[in-house]
């Protein structure tokens, strides 16, 4: 990971309630948290347009690894 130093105005009280809410113990970590969440979220939602796009697609069988000998289950 590359790591660079910005200079930003984040608004102090935010800041103060970003980090309680996510329990992080620097501001550097709220803002990293918060980054991730807002990437993850955005993905979510591209991912989430794709339902239902292909109404005549029909289900993959999928193959499964026969079960181990002996009763045991890998887990």
């Amino acid at each position: 990971m590359v790591c660079m130093k910005k200079t930003l105005n984040v608004d102090d009280k935010l800041l103060k309630e970003a980090r309680r809410a996510s329990g992080a113990s620097t501001d550097t970590e709220a803002i990293r948290l918060g980054l991730e969440e807002l990437v993850r979220r955005e993905a979510y939602k591209r991912i989430a347009a794709y339902l239902g796009s292909e109404p005549d697609a029909k289900d993959v069988p999928r193959r499964r690894e026969p079960p181990a000998k002996g009763g045991r289950r890998v887990a």
